[in-house]
């Protein structure tokens, strides 16, 4: 490209990229920023959607609880998976296979117990954060496959977008420590320059971390290429795992198999297991002090038990959840049998995982998951000034014209529905998980189906309303609904914040605090918007002041003259 017949230098073609990859996909991203922020609290999300939880209450035995409560529930089963309460989990999330049950999901029942009693908790039908998470890198209805790609293509575009914007502002991190309020186009560009830079290792690592989590399906050539067509053994051995060798036929291998299951029928025969207070105490003796996260159970009640216990909030950076300490000791007698390490990965799985652990925050406690949290707020604010600042720029020229171009219109409804109509859209899906009767058929899908429609109608109202009142009213609506989430938690059935916090049930109460922080946000930026549209009143007031005394001057001339 050419400016005044010289070529165009490489900040203003990268100018040009950065203006026009952000807008085209914006939107888009917006929403991907937004629900993957809100995915950092996906479990407190799960457990405050489901006010039936609340009742669970951590105790000290809530282990052996757990394990009465499965003796109750599944005796027979060929293993129990039990996770006991954390600070993400207020229940007892079990599963387990009965004997002879389909592989995979398909044949594994699951259930929330209560931690003081070992009971089963009946909870409502929905699909919690797991949907807003789901969005976030898949989108809806529509094959996984196609939204993968759509966000796969959209975040690319992100990535470039973020280092054309380095590029293109040189002065990127001077202007970090300028901000110059109420100056209109430059305020918006020094937001977004703020919001750039603050966070900046945060929006490069979490944008390459999600195109690494997406290779394997948008380059699968390599894969391809090196394990002869059979993606299968390359996403095995990125496990760790071996593929399944093919089975060989014939009478002796029918025998040889036909022996093993006489062995397994003759040593599985029932047998009471040993309690499991002194296997839990072994264990955390082994790890000095580590407490109990997950307990594991194969062949329960049977001569061939074993039991598995892993440590809490154990995954590591460059192991992933591999790298948990683990135990496992016989189940009848009690004693220790073996204490797996972890196996090594390779310098570049090493990689692999650090970058999923970063893009996950699966390694993160409470206090770096908020930071991840608050460090995900700030992307998306950076996203929606980059948008507004679109708009901004371009208002002198439609002064000048005198009207509102079709397209810039596009642009400016599109901008509200996107960001303001998406806060309220994501608090009304909260709202109807409560309102919506309990037994409704089907429904998790009517709570999807709730938040789209708001969604859409939000779209229709910033095209019916003026820009301003548009951005306005929606704002206003998304602080009152997000600040108002913890009252509705109490009036539906929930636990009360105050309860929460002093039973130490931090999912619940985390997330009646995002709740409250998102409230503040939106609340902030319903001032801001109050304080300019008044001040805009309030400059064309005295504009028709002046006008009107203008033309008193010029009627009033005549008669002075005479």
């Amino acid at each position: 490209m050419r400016v005044d017949g010289k070529p165009e230098g490489l900040r203003q073609s990268m100018s040009w990229l950065h203006t026009w990859s952000g807008l085209l996909l914006g939107w888009l991203l917006y929403a991907v920023f937004f629900t993957g922020t809100l995915s950092y609290f996906v479990d407190e999300i799960n457990d405050w959607m489901r006010p039936e939880l609340h009742v669970s209450v951590a105790q000290a035995d809530t282990a052996e609880k757990a394990m009465a409560g499965m003796q109750k529930l599944a005796p027979d089963a060929s293993s129990w998976s039990i996770n006991l309460p954390d600070e993400r989990h207020t229940a007892v999330e079990v599963s387990w296979r009965p004997k002879g049950a389909a592989q995979g999901r398909e044949g594994t029942k699951r259930a929330q117990l209560d931690a003081s009693t070992g009971d089963v908790i009946a909870v409502r039908e929905t699909r919690g954060g797991s949907f807003l998470y789901r969005f976030h890198f898949e989108l809806y209805a529509m094959p996984r496959v196609w939204g993968r790609w759509i966000v796969g293509i959209a975040t690319f575009v992100m990535l470039v977008a973020i280092i054309s914007g380095v590029i293109t502002h040189k002065k990127i991190f001077t202007d970090f420590f300028t901000f110059r309020p109420r100056k209109g186009q430059r305020s918006w560009l020094d937001a977004h320059n703020a919001t750039a830079v603050l966070a900046l290792p945060f929006h490069i690592v979490i944008t390459f971390s999600g195109l690494l989590l997406l290779m394997t399906m948008l380059m699968p050539w390599g894969a391809y290429a090196v394990y002869d067509g059979e993606p299968q053994r390359f996403n095995a051995e990125r496990r760790g795992m071996q593929a399944a060798p093919a089975q060989q036929g014939g009478p002796q291998q029918a025998a040889r198999e036909g022996r093993g299951e006489g062995r397994e029928r003759k040593a599985a025969e029932p047998q009471a297991m040993a309690p499991i207070g002194p296997m839990l105490q072994l264990a955390q003796a082994h790890w000095q002090g580590g407490a109990v996260g997950s307990i594991s159970v194969q062949n329960p009640n049977t001569q061939r038990a074993s039991v598995e216990l892993r440590a809490e909030r154990a995954d590591s950076l460059l192991l992933g959840r591999a790298g948990s300490q683990k135990v496992v000791l016989d189940g009848v007698t009690g004693t220790l049998k073996e204490t797996p390490e972890a196996r090594q990965p390779s310098a570049a799985m090493a990689v692999m995982n650090s970058m999923v652990s970063l893009h996950l925050g699966r390694f993160a406690g409470p206090a770096v998951r908020w930071l991840l949290f608050l460090s995900g707020l700030v992307g998306t604010c950076m996203a929606a000034t980059g948008l507004v600042l679109w708009v901004v720029k371009r208002q002198p020229d439609r002064r000048k014209l005198g009207y509102t171009p079709k397209g810039h219109r596009l642009v400016e409804v599109l901008n509200v529905a996107a960001i303001a109509g998406l806060s309220v859209a994501v608090a009304g899906y909260f709202w109807l998980n409560r309102l919506l009767p309990v037994g409704l058929e089907a429904r998790s899908n009517a709570e999807i189906n709730g938040f789209f429609a708001i969604w859409l109608a939000c779209l229709v109202h910033a095209a019916l309303r003026p820009h301003a009142k548009a951005w306005l009213e929606q704002m206003a609506v998304a602080a009152l609904a997000f600040a108002l989430l913890p009252l509705l938690n109490v009036w539906t059935g929930g636990a009360g914040l105050w309860l929460t916090l002093a039973h130490s049930q931090w999912s619940v109460a985390g997330f009646d605090l995002m709740m409250l922080a998102l409230g503040l946000v939106h609340a902030a930026v319903v001032i801001k918007l109050w304080q300019r549209r008044k001040k805009s009143d309030a400059v064309a007031v005295s504009a028709v002041r002046q006008g009107v005394a203008s033309q008193k001057t010029v009627l009033q001339a005549p008669e002075s003259q005479a």
